[in-house]
């Protein structure tokens, strides 16, 4: 044990303070602090510095000598290593904390040895004589001089830190933060140190195997052990950054890549060499090639061996990707070659649909297994192959439609096993902003889901049915003849020839499309693209070529196929089987997906094994799966050949840099090696880049389609995701870029919703997976990469270029948006050319270019872009006046409309703070008003009165109180004035505060204005501190008003006088209220409405980039854009990417004049590399990856019809069936025509001359009969005309409840709005020139007076007996209606209007509105008028008849009268409630079946009722109410 009198001490700010666990008591804290004092005495007390011997340091300080090491007692000697203190050792190693030592060595005791207390005194009490060594750095330079020498002085303090052993046990290590950061990587997860610890283990075991076998002698022992080595100190110390590296810094993932390939290379050398020396009896062979030779094992051995060898060049070049991307590479090309699937968005979606594809070879084999063990002959195929053929179709069908991204799917599950329930919060501005692309995405993938169900059940029956029928053994040789010819001529005409000629220069000779759409000549399009003929047939001929013509080519080749490749000499039963699933799978799900180039590859497989090398061929089933695989790469090679010849085409080479010119000389004589190269490279789907932009080609490390390993996509900054702070003072994200990335999101949007139809509708061209088009506009610039291409879905991204680019990229722009049509060039020499047809030079120039335009009008909706220069419209104190004055006029409009005025007027802080306005002579003299930007200025009090204030907008606020429902008072000393005046002072005010009040000066007052437009309200006055009471005042009313206000003065420019009436400025302010939003750029609230298609925004924008400081009004308009569509050679996209990656990662060239970014027009080569991910490239905007669907796409879905799903098809069928009854209907009775059945069952009102009104608000002419001074409105009186029909009998208790009056126990009532034949909201009121026109009888349009109270009766009598003439002559009303006791009588349906009007005054209800003929009614009486029609109540008496989701269906049966009446009517707003029997509420609607109208149209054979019970809304169908009768 240690002394217990020596106390060594220490200064070590971690060990004075308490340890963990550790209670510190008085005399601990005094112990602290006198060690403390001693260490402060020493260092002062010394003048010179003291050097000591390394083992006598301690003597000096204590008086005698002791052990150096931290702890007194015995032990063992430990290197020192610092790790991290034990709170935080679990996820950091590395500590910061440092600590001080003079020794190089430290003794440490397990805690069971040591009692607890002793070892923390002795951690505690540690000193470092280190310390006492340091000069003070206080001492004069002379004093320093004298004292010692600078070396010496210079010393400086040597730290460690604790690497923790045990949970209480930690040893240090002698470094400090850098240099242990250059030593080692830093891990940050215990996962990181078990999994470096397993590979270095299996790097060991597998290299000590390989060498005990003897696989590597001489010199090759060595370099092994080098690798080795290598592979094991990665995982100490990575190179950062690697050649492979796909980001800057540091790279975790990057240190594990060495040693996992080294592992893998290990075990694949291992297993050539067992397999070379353990072959079966068992050939297998292939086009002459017996894979199972040892042969081939040795030398695939062999080749693995030197590969292993060379990885310290393979490393050093970048030829291996990180462990992620090889793992997601790996997948995606065996799914895509071996299983027919798609590209991959993720690791993750990689891996899915990887698995998915095993699993469904897996459910298919034992189907083929089965039926290849059945008995085959010449004329006979086993059902159960006909079942597997079926199924293979079906499952191919389905996998082809499906993303190879879960997440949707996931979430879809989710969303219905565990639906949330989102409870929105008012105070949280962000809970209004919603995004609707993921539920539009999964009800995408719920109807391609639901569809699939349907279709496959189909399809799989189908091709059962056709396989079974013996067609493919009776017809042979024939059939497969007419196969192939067919998919000839139908592949040749859909991907060739209508392409070519749909193309902007068809076959690089023709100067304009063959086949011209509507909007080619059209200068600006207004409209969406106009479907025409040859898309139609491109669509059809497209469906019948994947859909029919390539199932049966591979289910024709399957029968013909399958025996030969089962039997023995081929690949025996087990192995045959497999084989014909995975080709039979992957022939379908290709041509399913993508069938572009399909018919290239049958059609050359044909030709080459049945006509020239027939003794080659292995079935013609293997034939097509293996030259499938072949042409993928054929193709691949096409495309990188074209690429690097037109880039190192002498005649337009651009060279960027002395380096470029340089090497190009170089590159000639490796010509050969680089078609090598590029061969290679598309064998393994490598891009090749040009060395540093040069023409100097090398092979980069694979990668997936998607190319970029990270999920990178840019996140526009605005107040959702930056501080408040930085807010108000230096305005965030304000530059260009920034703000105007959200129309490249919108964009994005935009061809989410169009790009797959439009694909299908070869708009685009031909196009395959991996293609990349750039669309350019105007101002709009993006490239748009095509990943994954399904049956029906396309998965992309969009990455947005600069709206002002660099010089190069104009360059580029003006290359591809210029036109080529009118040069004129032959060689040297200008003769011109021939018609509609390129001259010689164009021709040639075209065909050397890495781009081609396929179309130069592709028409999507987005919004054009408008800016003015705010300091221009504001420049003279005039027009500073005039916004001042819609700022005021903004102001007392949204205070007078807001739903809590009341509220407001009644507040008593309110009243107390607007005591001192109150007052009639009241004048606000604030130095921040200004007599040249306030209309009510007064000169004589020099502010702002109460007397000036009315004098201006008295009239305005009259008006906007006369506006409302319940018009309050408005005199001088009333006190909504009091509160308007209140609130146009503070505006004002606040104005001037943000304007540093120097309104005067346009910089100061373009600052406020924009301070107040983005809601930065300060409010520095105590005058205006009653605006605290409410802060919706400021959110509600002052805000919208300084928003308003711009628009208005906009407007002003048009019209300057226009606005002076009150009436027209009203309704222009309710106009833009509606249809335009008003936001700060700033404001989620913008990007939701962009987002969300509003037809106008507008805003105000303060730019501040590049030097520039402005101001401008951007508004925006949606409207249909036309865009340049370009497609580029996608090797050549990959290659420059690639290249970009290296040059500035690796490589580290950070010029940003760079050679490899100049301009090259024959490549974009400028414009390909600006839109790398950051910081690579210099991309505004790069979106997710994106899945758009064809079910999106409605002029796709005019030609082939929408999702095939139950639902679907039960709709089709019930309204086929109410098509045929009410065709019936009309044909069979006499007495009805359509058009009663289409209002099911309510009136029909025909004529000569009819007028349609459906309008509430419109006034109706009465013509020359009735009350000439009536008007329009709920209680609108037609004319009445004699007529003379017999009246109609009775009805039965069925028709009487089919009518308008309903027979109930309680009293007779009147039925909902949309069945008369009057005007309102859901039903049409027709006319003629005279009036109401008679309206025909019918079994249905009759109302029973039977039990209808006598008042009524007598009032149907005394107007029956009035006989105004029309102009037509015709009577129209009985004479002498019958008395009441007459059971038998009824009304015609024309007199139903009469019968509510009288219903309405019985009820209380006015059912008149006296207007003057030719004015127009206020929106007042119009709501007046639509309340005087009569309500009647119901009792619910069968709950189970409540429709509660019907509201939230995503198929929405019913139009609803108002939105957020449908919000609220359903389960998801009763919560806790929910409507029980007996309960009783009035009507407000009613949907009933086959109504003309689609508003009041019902999705069932029965009416439905939309029920307010008290605040709740309820949908029940009408069988399960009783009806109580009107209500009044």
């Amino acid at each position: 044990m240690a002394p217990e009198n020596i106390k060594p001490l220490t200064t070590s700010k971690s060990d004075l303070e308490a340890k963990e666990g550790e209670v510190l008591d008085e005399l601990s804290l005094l112990g602290r602090a006198s060690q403390l004092e001693t260490v402060t005495r020493s260092r002062n007390s010394l003048p010179t510095q003291v050097a000591f011997p390394e083992g006598e340091e301690q003597d000096a300080v204590n008086g005698g000598k002791f052990s150096s090491a931290l702890y007194e007692t015995g032990g063992c000697d430990m290197s020192l290593v610092n790790f991290e203190p034990a709170a935080r050792r679990a996820s950091n190693i590395c500590d910061t904390d440092s600590h001080v030592s003079s020794s190089t060595s430290v003794r440490f005791y397990p805690h069971d040895v040591l009692s607890l207390p002793q070892i923390r005194l002795n951690r505690l009490l540690t000193i470092d004589t280190d310390l006492l060594e340091q000069q003070d750095i206080d001492l004069s330079p002379d004093l320093a001089a004298t004292y010692g020498p600078t070396e010496e002085a210079a010393q400086k303090v040597k730290h460690y830190y604790r690497f923790w052993i045990l949970p209480q046990l930690w040893i240090g290590i002698n470094f400090d933060r850098l240099t242990l950061l250059a030593l080692f990587d830093r891990n940050r997860e215990i996962l990181e140190n078990v999994l470096a610890v397993i590979l270095a283990i299996l790097v060991a075991f597998l290299g000590s195997i390989l060498l005990i076998q003897g696989f590597f002698r001489d010199i090759w022992v060595f370099q092994f052990c080098l690798v080795i080595a290598s592979c094991q100190y990665s995982l100490l110390k990575s190179v950062q950054p690697d050649s492979s590296s796909p980001r800057h810094g540091h790279n975790r993932i990057i240190a594990y890549s060495r040693p996992v390939y080294f592992c893998l290379c290990c075990g694949l050398i291992w297993l050539l060499d067992y397999g070379s020396r353990n072959l079966t009896t068992t050939k297998f062979k292939l086009y002459g090639i017996t894979f199972t030779n040892p042969l081939v094992f040795i030398s695939a051995r062999d080749l693995v061996i030197v590969f292993t060898l060379c990885f310290p060049i393979v490393f050093f070049i970048g030829l291996l990707p990180q462990v992620n991307t090889f793992v997601m590479y790996l997948c995606e090309q065996l799914d895509i070659h071996i299983f027919g699937g798609n590209a991959t968005t993720s690791l993750l979606a990689a891996l899915y649909s990887f698995i998915c594809s095993i699993v469904a070879v897996a459910l298919l084999y034992g189907l083929c297994y089965g039926a290849l063990k059945d008995s085959w002959d010449g004329q006979h195929i086993p059902v159960l192959f006909s079942i597997f053929c079926g199924l293979l179709v079906a499952i191919s069908y389905h996998l082809s439609r499906q993303s190879s991204d879960p997440s949707v799917l996931f979430s879809l599950v989710q969303s219905k096993i565990f639906p949330k329930t989102e409870e929105k919060n008012p105070e949280d501005p962000l809970s209004e902003v919603k995004d609707p692309l993921p539920e539009k995405l999964r009800n995408s993938v719920s109807e391609r889901l639901q569809s699939d169900l349907v279709v496959c059940i189909v399809i799989g029956v189908l091709y059962f049915a056709i396989h079974v029928s013996t067609v493919f053994t009776v017809l042979q040789p024939a059939l497969k003849y007419v196969l192939y010819a067919l998919v000839g001529f139908v592949g040749f005409v859909t991907h060739y020839v209508l392409p070519q000629v749909r193309k902007q220069l068809p076959w690089h000779c023709f100067s304009h499309p063959l086949l011209k759409t509507v909007e080619y000549n059209q200068y600006e399009v207004r409209n969406a693209a106009t479907m025409m003929w040859f898309e139609k047939l491109h669509v059809w001929l497209l469906f019948v070529e994947k859909n029919i013509i390539y199932p049966l080519i591979v289910l024709n080749e399957l029968s013909s196929s399958a025996e030969t490749i089962a039997s023995p000499k081929k690949l025996d039963t087990e192995l045959g089987a497999l084989m014909i699933t995975i080709a039979g799978l992957k022939l379908l799900r290709s041509s399913f997906s993508s069938p572009t180039y399909q018919y290239v590859t049958v059609i050359f497989t044909v030709l080459f094994f049945k006509f020239d090398y027939e003794a080659f061929s292995e079935t013609m089933l293997l034939d097509l799966f293996f030259m499938s695989i072949l042409f993928s790469k054929l193709w691949e090679l096409l495309f990188k050949l074209q690429f690097v010849y037109t880039y190192i085409a002498p005649w337009q080479i651009t060279w960027g840099s002395a380096f470029h010119a340089f090497a190009q000389p170089f590159a000639v004589p490796h010509s050969a090696m680089l078609f090598i190269q590029a061969a290679v490279s598309a064998f393994f789907s490598t891009p090749l880049n040009p060395f540093l932009g040069s023409a100097i080609f090398i092979t980069s490390y694979v990668r997936p389609v998607k190319f970029w390993e990270r999920d990178y996509n840019t996140k526009r900054v605005d107040h959702s995701n930056t501080r408040l702070a930085s807010q108000l003072d230096r305005n965030p994200g304000s530059d260009d870029n920034n703000l105007n990335s959200i129309f490249y999101e919108h964009l994005t949007r935009s061809l989410q919703h169009s790009i797959c139809g439009d694909l299908l509708l070869g708009r685009w061209g031909n196009y395959s997976t991996g293609d990349c088009f750039i669309l350019a506009s105007d101002y709009l610039n993006a490239l748009v990469h095509l990943i994954e291409i399904g049956n029906g879905l396309v998965t992309f991204q969009l990455r947005g270029l600069e709206f002002r680019g660099t010089y190069c990229q104009q360059r580029e722009v003006e290359a591809i948006t210029e036109g080529v049509e009118e040069d004129e060039g032959f060689c040297c020499c200008e003769p011109g050319h021939i018609p509609h047809v390129l001259s010689f030079n164009a021709a040639f120039s075209q065909r050397w270019l890495a781009w081609e335009v396929i179309v130069t009008k592709y028409i999507l909706e987005g919004y054009s872009i408008t800016d003015n220069s705010a300091a221009s419209m504001l420049q003279v104190f005039d027009l500073r006046k005039v916004l001042t004055t819609y700022y005021v006029k903004g102001i007392i409009y949204y205070v007078t409309t807001s739903s809590k005025l009341e509220e407001w007027l009644a507040n008593e802080t309110m009243q107390e703070g607007l005591r001192l306005c109150a007052d009639r002579n009241y004048v606000d003299v604030d130095p921040t008003f200004n007599p040249n930007i306030d209309e009510d200025y007064d000169h004589r009090l020099a502010g702002i009165s109460r007397e000036s204030f009315c004098v201006i907008y008295l009239n305005w606020i009259e008006y906007c109180s006369s506006r409302r429902a319940k018009p309050l008072d408005v005199d001088k000393d009333s006190s909504l004035v009091t509160l308007c005046y209140g609130l146009c002072v503070l505006g004002r005010r606040a104005l001037g505060t943000a304007s540093h009040h120097m309104s005067s000066n346009l910089e100061s007052f373009l600052y406020g204005l924009h301070a107040l437009f983005k809601g930065d309200f300060r409010i520095s006055s105590i005058r205006d501190e009653w605006i605290f009471a409410d802060m919706e005042l400021l959110r509600k009313v002052v805000v919208p008003g300084i928003r308003m206000s711009i628009k208005l003065h906009q407007d002003h420019f048009t019209s300057p006088d226009e606005y002076d009436d009150p009436t027209v400025l009203y309704e222009a302010i309710v106009s833009h209220e509606k249809n335009l939003v008003i936001a700060h750029e700033g404001d989620p609230a913008w990007r939701s409405a962009v987002l969300a298609n509003s037809p106008s925004l507008l805003a105000l924008r303060h730019v501040m980039d590049d030097g520039t400081n402005e101001y401008k009004i951007i508004m925006l308009n949606r409207r249909y854009l036309s865009f340049r569509v370009i497609k580029v050679n996608k090797e050549c996209v990959r290659g420059l990417w690639a290249g970009q990656q290296q040059e500035l990662v690796f490589l580290r060239n950070r010029n940003p004049e760079r050679g490899s970014i100049q301009n090259a027009k024959q490549a974009l080569r400028n414009m390909i590399n600006s839109s790398c991910d950051q910081p690579i490239g210099y991309p505004i905007f790069v979106s997710p990856l994106t899945t758009s669907y064809s079910d999106s796409h409605e002029q796709l879905k005019e030609i082939l019809g929408g999702p095939i799903s139950l639902g679907n098809i039960r709709n089709f069928i019930v309204s086929t069936w109410q098509r045929l009854r009410k065709g019936c209907g009309a044909g069979c009775n006499s007495g009805g025509n359509i058009e009663d059945s289409d209002t099911g069952g309510g009136t029909s009102c025909p004529g000569n001359t009819t007028t349609t009104v459906s309008d509430p608000h419109s006034s109706v002419s009465q013509g020359s009969t009735g009350n000439p001074g009536q008007g329009s409105g709920g209680g609108l009186h037609p004319p009445v005309t004699s007529y003379h029909p017999p009246l109609g009998t009775s009805h039965s208790s069925h028709s009487v409840q089919s009518s308008l009056v309903r027979q109930s126990p309680a009293r007779a009532s009147v039925a909902s709005q949309s069945s008369y034949c009057y005007s309102s909201r859901h039903s049409s009121l027709r006319m003629s020139t005279t009036g109401f026109v008679p309206c025909r009888r019918s079994s249905t349009s009759q109302i029973s007076l039977r039990n209808l109270p006598s008042s009524i009766q007598s009032r149907l009598s005394m107007v029956n007996q009035m006989e105004p003439s029309s102009q037509s002559g015709v009577a129209c009303v009985q004479h002498g209606l019958p008395s009441s006791s007459s059971s038998s009588q009824s009304i015609p349906a024309c007199k139903h209007h009469t019968l509510v009007s009288f219903l309405g005054t019985e009820g209380g209800q006015s059912s008149t509105t006296d207007a003057q003929p030719g004015n127009t009614l206020s929106p007042a009486n119009n709501s007046h008028a639509r309340k005087g029609e009569v309500i009647y109540r119901v009792q619910i008496v069968d709950p189970s008849q409540i429709l509660e989701g019907i509201n939230l269906s995503k198929r929405k049966e019913l139009q609803w009268p108002d939105e957020g009446i449908r919000l609220k009517a359903g389960r998801n707003s009763w919560k806790d409630w929910s409507p029980q029997e007996g309960m009783e509420g009035h009507v407000i609607h009613r949907w009933v079946p086959c109504s003309r109208d689609p508003g009041t149209r019902s999705h069932i054979d029965k009416a439905v009722l939309l029920v307010q019970i008290d605040d709740k809304y309820v949908t029940i169908i009408e069988t399960g109410v009783l009806e109580l009768g009107a209500e009044v």
